[in-house]
Order: structure tokens, then sequence, then C-alpha cells
């Protein structure tokens, strides 16, 4: 796909138009009034004025029909379609509107030598027209690989495998794109850009969530619910995970997020085995029932998923029968989001943007820029967050650097050990186009301007990638003085963002700080213009605070006094340095005033006891963040010491280690170890310090105040310290806790869990042989018999292959018996786990930790 700004520069350079209309005209932007929707009744149901009935699971069918462990069941179009045609119409007879065809997993990473991705969704579609469905929906689901940078898959190789879909889906004749059953919001988004991209059809985007109700990577229902929708899909939901009760929370949550149709298919339970076949506990009639409070609390396109039949599809046609939803009249949000977290702004609160990782001025940030020392950098992310911002600014406009690659590599970096959501800042549309690509989430692009060029150079882009964009009330003649000229600029990028189909309350304003001490007179001209913006506009606020002391003595007291009183013009979101003492007490105290802080709880908590000081301690997590389920930050941060300054406050280096590790600092958890290897020995630092730290983490993740992307920074930064242990020490001194293998079954690709854990163990000191996926069980027999081992993990994602699982497990009984094994994946379950022979069952990455631990006899 040629990048928007190329397109947008070729056309300039033409003297072609670049409006709104003429971009749309143009196909550089995907204009939802000229999307490529069937017939009317689905125009419909786009608008949420209809009902719209999806089939149930084909995997269940096929099975039912005998499908053989490890086939891969997308080649049944080509070599058994009349079966696969059997099921759809089995399906319209009673009552979907919509056949899903049977593409899943028809990719090219999973199809290999088999089959081309373009034979397999023509035979499919052919399938689902010759079974008399009204619309043909293409499926596409995971690549079966994790994303970097928790993965090794690159964004744009993901973006290639799901294009190759869409083109062959639309060449085929689809209606409808669906994506279904991601847990990863990136990998998500590279789908959703890959179906906007290459084909006009309406979009349909489902996500599959945990029993805690978030993604495997920690997305909640409203943080997909908010991304999706800004990134332009038709209609937005979930799929899989769960039955239909359990599924209801989350429906009401992204119901209440955005206006946009909401889709369910729910799976009929959870599976279980029952003499050598998955059965699930949910009836139609219980199915129905249940469904029943998901299109009341708003969901208008339904149907089935793992378990479900035609008898489930039938019982919910009668539901919809000759009924039209009800409207929903959303109050739009305004916010943003990463893929964990959310700063939503409502009524007076407030949000803190961390300055920090901005060049100007910090000549030790533009050495790290300079020399690439990505630690540094990361180090100041996780110190912000510490500190209580709630969003972190990222800059690395430094004229001597490729701007573009710098700070697309630094955004996926920075989100793999923050889940505080990023503010991309350049005044390079072609560098932000590149960072807000491969963003996971909902970012802010800082800025725009109200010249003509910039907004036509920058706000395509914004919308194109679902983002907020940050205003400078400055255009051709400069910065205006008072209000009321930049109150005019605001009006004029509002109007302009609006014409490009970006919503008011996707817009922030910056009505541009000048220094007291050369431009005095403007300070009260700003705080103005910031009153005029709220209240004439409708719009929120952003604010760079210190400029306004530059030139003068204690800039800090200045900067605090002059934040005060930006907060009571309506300022929302000052960008500051939050390791700053006055700042935090200027944004406590305000947030108490404004009712932000209800009950003045954190305030309390914070600051009761103390005294005014220079060096106050830190504020905690911030109250406007959607954070984990107990309340705390999600980086899982304790409440001493913030930021940059964390580190030093440990006074003794076995506290300072702790912290590296649990706050997932690489760099600086290195440099603890080789301090500690001088009066420390190395299996003492391994037993003592870096496995209680990783044990701490493991808890928080049990408890939901840390998230994947926390857990493998962490388990990364454990990783640097066991490395400078093995470097410094004899052998013999960091000898293996014990060796096992991993494997994903026969008939499986998806090694995102295998791979997870893989890391996880090894950071605790084992020896895993991993024998990657697709691996057949007499491999996995003898490496066993080979090594002598005593343990083995298997992984499985698909109800299809865990009869893999199970193959393996009785071949490894009869030819090596005394090997205990463990299993885990999605579909997995304790009972699942017994029915198939397996001796130890494995919720996650931290369990298959403890797991270890008691088979290697450490417990």
């Amino acid at each position: 796909m040629q990048p928007i700004t190329d397109a947008l520069s070729q056309r300039l350079a033409q003297g072609l138009p670049c409006d709104a209309n003429a971009l749309h005209e143009a196909g550089v932007l995907r204009d939802a009034a000229r999307l490529c929707v069937k017939d009317d009744y689905l125009r419909r149901v786009l608008a949420g004025e209809e009902y719209l009935l999806f089939d149930g699971a084909m995997g269940t069918m096929l099975q039912e029909a005998g499908l053989a462990a490890g086939e891969l069941p997308e080649l049944l179009c080509l070599t058994n379609p009349d079966e696969v045609t059997a099921i759809h119409r089995a399906y319209v007879q009673a009552g979907s509107q919509v056949i899903t065809t049977n593409t899943f997993g028809a990719n090219a990473r999973k199809l290999g030598d088999e089959a081309q991705v373009a034979e397999v969704f023509g035979a499919a579609i052919a399938c689902a027209r010759q079974a008399g469905a009204r619309y043909a929906a293409a499926d596409i689901g995971p690549t079966g690989a994790l994303l970097e940078p928790l993965g090794t898959m690159p964004f744009d190789e993901a973006y290639g495998l799901f294009a190759e879909q869409v083109h062959a889906a639309r060449d085929a004749g689809a209606d409808i794109i669906l994506i279904e059953t991601m847990a990863d919001l990136l990998e998500m988004k590279a789908a959703v850009l890959a179906a906007k991209e290459n084909c006009d059809l309406p979009v349909f985007a489902t996500m599959t969530f945990e029993e805690d109700g978030r993604t495997f990577l920690g997305t909640s229902p409203r943080i997909a619910a908010m991304t999706l929708h800004a990134l332009g899909v038709q209609a937005l939901g979930v799929n899989c995970s769960l039955g239909p009760a359990e599924l209801l929370p989350i429906v009401r949550e992204m119901a209440g997020a955005v206006a946009c149709p909401i889709m369910v298919q729910a799976n009929a339970g959870l599976p279980k085995m029952a003499d050598g076949r998955t059965v699930y506990e949910i009836t139609p009639e219980s199915y129905a029932h249940d469904a029943a409070a998901l299109i009341e609390a708003g969901a208008s396109i339904v149907g089935g998923c793992c378990g479900t039949s035609p008898a489930y599809i039938k019982r919910l046609s009668a539901l919809v029968e000759k009924r039209r939803p009800a409207p929903r009249n959303i109050a739009p949000l305004c916010g943003v989001t990463s893929a964990n977290r959310a700063v939503v702004l409502e009524g007076r609160n407030v949000a803190v943007i961390g300055e920090r990782i901005n060049p100007t001025g910090k000549k030790r940030l533009k050495e790290a820029l300079r020399s690439g020392n990505v630690d540094y950098i990361l180090n100041e992310a996780i110190g912000q967050t510490e500190a209580g911002a709630d969003i972190l600014d990222v800059n690395a406009g430094l004229p001597e650097l490729d701007e573009a690659a710098v700070l697309r590599d630094l955004v996926g970096r920075i989100q793999g050990v923050t889940g505080c959501p990023l503010q991309i800042d350049s005044s390079d549309p072609a560098a932000v186009e590149a960072a807000v690509r491969v963003y996971a989430g909902k970012p802010i692009v800082n800025s725009v301007n109200g010249k003509a060029e910039n907004l036509e150079a920058v706000l395509p882009v914004v919308k194109h990638y679902g983002c907020v964009v940050v205003g400078l009330t400055l255009d051709e003649g400069g910065i205006p003085p008072t209000a009321e000229e930049r109150f005019a600029i605001a009006e004029r990028i509002v109007r302009a963002a609006e014409s490009y189909g970006i919503p008011r309350e996707d817009v922030f304003i910056d009505c541009l700080v000048m220094a007291a001490a050369t431009n005095q007179s403007e300070v009260v001209e700003i705080l103005r213009a910031i009153t005029m913006c709220k209240e004439r506009l409708g719009v929120r606020t952003v604010l760079g605070v210190s400029n306004v002391s530059f030139g003068l003595p204690l800039r800090e007291v200045v900067n605090a006094t002059f934040l005060s009183a930006a907060f009571a013009a309506g300022l929302d979101m000052p960008i500051l340095n939050p390791n700053s003492a006055r700042y935090r007490e200027a944004v406590d105290s305000w947030r108490v005033l404004c009712g932000q802080d209800e009950g003045a709880r954190h305030y309390v908590e914070e600051y009761a006891g103390r005294t005014l000081s220079p060096s106050s301690a830190p504020a905690g997590a911030s109250v406007a963040m959607e954070s984990a389920k107990t309340g705390a930050a999600a980086t899982g941060a304790s409440a001493s010491a913030p930021g940059a300054e964390a580190e030093g406050a440990c006074a003794d280096p076995e506290s300072r280690l702790r912290h590296c590790i649990v706050s997932g600092r690489r760099a600086q958890a290195a440099d603890a170890v080789r301090e500690l290897l001088a009066t420390r020995d190395p299996m003492d630092i391994i037993d003592a310090m870096l496995i209680p730290a990783l044990d701490e983490v493991g808890i928080k993740f049990e408890r939901g105040t840390f998230f994947l992307p926390q857990l493998m920074a962490s388990a990364e930064a454990a990783k640097a310290g066991f490395d400078v242990i093995r470097e410094a020490a004899p052998a013999d001194a960091t000898a293996s806790k014990g060796e096992l293998a991993l494997a994903t079954v026969k008939g499986d690709i998806h090694d995102i869990g295998k791979n997870i854990v893989r890391m996880l163990l090894e950071n605790y000191g084992y020896k895993v042989y991993d024998l990657g996926r697709d691996v057949d069980p007499q491999a996995v027999v003898d490496c066993v018999r080979e090594r002598g081992l005593k343990l083995v993990g298997l992984s499985a994602l698909m109800t299809t292959t865990v009869r893999g699982m199970e193959e393996t497990i009785r071949l490894l009984r009869e030819q090596a018996p005394d090997v205990k094994v463990f299993v885990g994946g999605a579909v997995l379950t304790p009972e699942y786990a017994q029915m198939v022979g397996a001796d130890y069952y494995a919720k996650d990455a931290a369990e298959s930790a403890k797991l270890c631990a008691k088979v290697f006899g450490e417990e």
C-alpha cells in the first residue's frame, strides 16, 4: 500500500486538490458512503436499523462429519466442496442470512505448499454461493504468530498475509470482510488496514476475550471498541471466548462506548471431551435464552461460534425475526488508548502528558537518539509512567536522523514496556504516518496547525489511522497575540477536521504558551483562549506548560502557578514533566477540587502526614486511567520514588534489582547484577533475587495488575540479569534448573502461547527444547527419549487440533511412560486436559513456571 503521505505529495506536486472530497474521490481516503454494499437491507444493517443473522461453527460441523486430526479444514473447500456446501446449506435453511466462508486459517503461512490463498478463497466463496447464502462473509482469522515488539512477526509481514487474503476475497466476490477471533489489537489493526486499503467492502471485526474480560494481551472491550471504531470498521464485537451469558458484560461495555453495530458470536459454553468427541454444555434453548440478553444489551449482528450448529441458529432466527433494533443513543467518548489502557476525559477530568521523550533542550536524550541507546529512552518511558503520567509524548525530531524510521521503532519499543497511550509528536507527516501505522490503539497526533497546506498533509493521516489530533493555534501569520485570533484559528482547524470525517471529540486544541519573560501580556490571553475554545467549540485543550517560565528563576514555581490557573480556565491535558514534585502537587490538588479524585482518596493516601518540601514524594497511579481490575496502574509499580529517580531511591542493589525487573528496566537490571556479583554468589543472586522478582511479576499478572506486555518486559529484564551471570560465572555455577521440551501439536501453527512460555521458563533458568509448531507426535517422543526429559509442554489453539495433542500424549505414555505432560492453549480447560491424558493444565505462562518448579523438585 502506498503511504498516504506519498499519495498526498504526488497530488500536490501535480496541482491536484487535497481537500476531503477530492481525496475520497481519488481513493486516498475510504468513505463509508462509498462502500460497496450489496443491497439496501445490508445498508440498513450498517446503520443499525436491522438485525443480521450469521451462521454458527464450521469446525464443530466438520468434526461431526469426521474431520481427521491435523487436517487443514480450509482445504476441504478444494477436496470436498460438497461437504462444505452442505454445512452452509444447513445454516441457510436454519435462517442464516450470512454464510462465513471456510477460510479462517487460509493464509499463506498456514497453507504453505498445500494450496494457494486465491484458490482456497475462490472455492470457499463458491461453496457459500451454492448453498444459497444471501451474503458471503470472507473469514480471516489470526496469523498464529505474535507481532513485534512482543513477538517476532513484523507488522508489515502480517499486513502482507492479510492483504493477500483480502485480494482473494474481493476477486472471488465476497460481500463482507469478517476479521475474527483476534486477541492482539495490533494484529487486528494490520488486518483492518489490509481490508481498508485493498477493497471497498464492509469490514466486520471481532475480538476474543478471556474470563477476566480482557484479551490474551490485556485489551479491554472498551479499548477494542474505541480503537476499531476510530479505524472505521462497519461493525465490531466479540466472538468465541465464552458462552453468551459470560459475554454479556463485554457486549454492554462495547455497546456503551461506540454507536456502530455490535456483533456477537458466542460459544456454546466451554468444550469437553466425551467418548472421544468434543461436546459443549449449552443447549440451543439455553443459548437462545442468554442471547436474548445480548440483543437487549445492543447486539444487532448475531450468530454462533464453537459448538453451535444449525439448531442454535434456528433459535436465534426466531429471536430477531420481524424485529428491529432499538435506537442506541451513545454519547461519543473523548479519549485515547494503548492496547491495554484508555484515558477517557469526562467532565472536568484532566490527564497528564509526559514530556520527557522529546530531545528539545535535553542533551542526554539527544545523545541517546543519535547513538541508538533505546534503553535510556525506555527508562524515561517507564519512569514517567511510574510518576503518574497518563499519556507519553514521543518525539524523535533530530535533523541528522531518519525520523520516520526512528519514530516508528520507538513507538513499537515503548509500547512493549508501558501501557500508557502515546502522543506521536512530529512536524513531518511521513514520520507521523510511519509511527501511527504500527501503533496498537488510538493515539494522539501532535500536531496540525491552521496553515492550509499543513491541514491537507496531516488530517488525512489522522482520519485514516483513527487518531486524535492536536491543533496548534498558529497559521501563515505566526502565533497571534490575542485570544480572539487564537480562537479563530482553532475554529478553522475544527471545521477542517470535521470535513475529513474527524469528529470534534477527536480534536484537541493547543493555544500555545509563550514565555512570560518576553510576552507577559499574552499569558492572560492564552488562558482566555482556552476558555473560549472549551465554551464555544466544545473541544478539549492541551498546553505545554513549562514554556511560560523560560528565562525566569525558580521555573517550577512559575510553572505550577500557571498550571493551576490553566486548569481553572479549562485546560484538560497539560504537557509537563511528571517527575516534578510541584507539578504533581498541582495536578493532585486540582483533581480533588474538580471532583476527579472522588472523596479525595488518592490525595489523602499520597499526602497524609507529609510536609511541603521541594522534593515531595511521588504521586501514584493516575485516576484518569482505565487501569487494571484492582485500580492500580498497569505497570504495577510501587508508589515509592517516581520516574527515573526510582532506581537511585533504592539504596541497596538488591532492592534496585527487584525494582528493575518488576518495572521492566533491562539495561539497569544488568547493571545491578554486575554490582551484586562483586559480593554475592551467582546462584544466590538467581535464587534470592531474580526468581523472587519474577515470582512477584507472576502474582501481579495473576491478579490482573500486569498484562502480557508487562510480563514479557519483566522477563526480558530478568534475562539481561541472567546473561550477565552466565558471562561472568563458571558454567557449573549457572547450571540448568531442569530440561523440558515444548511443542505446538500436529496440525496447529499457532505458537504464540508456546513462545511466551519458553521465554519465561528460560528466564527462570530452565533449558527448553523448542520443537516448534505443527509437530508430529513421534518427533516429541524422540526428543524426550534422546535427552531423557522429565517434562513436556504441549500447546493447541483450536478444538480441531486437540486430537493431535491427545495422540501425542498417547504415544508418550507408550514409549516414554515416566515423562510428565502439561498442556495449555485457548481451548483447553482443566477438564479437557484430564480428558486428553495430561498430568497438568497450565492456564498461562506464569502457571507453567510453577509447574516446572513442582516437577523439578523446587517446591
